[in-house]
């Protein structure tokens, strides 16, 4: 089973938001019990990054991780949310 994070600056409002819609995507693929979803906040997850197979974020974070970090703006705003579900799926077939 993959290990999801979903993050925000506070862990509460936006990472909600991309959580729940994650969630309907990964239950509309058939994804919905190859995965546990986390949900928190930046500050709280930086010495655990390595713990999650897939982080999706709605803020910035620390450059050291970024290359490990799929932006979840596009859940937000609806634009590019074609692409990122690609890169989660990608991930997900890792």
């Amino acid at each position: 089973m993959k290990k999801m994070l979903i993050m925000c600056g506070t862990g509460v409002a936006t990472s909600t938001i991309v959580t729940n819609k994650v969630k309907e995507w990964l239950k509309s693929k058939g994804y919905e019990n190859d995965v546990r979803l986390y949900q928190s906040k930046v500050a709280d997850e930086m010495n655990r990054i390595d713990d999650y197979d897939i982080i999706v974020s709605t803020t910035v974070v620390p450059d050291q991780i970024k290359e490990k970090v799929i932006m979840g703006l596009p859940l937000l705003t609806g634009i590019g949310t074609d692409e990122m579900y690609q890169e989660i799926e990608a991930k997900l077939n890792e």
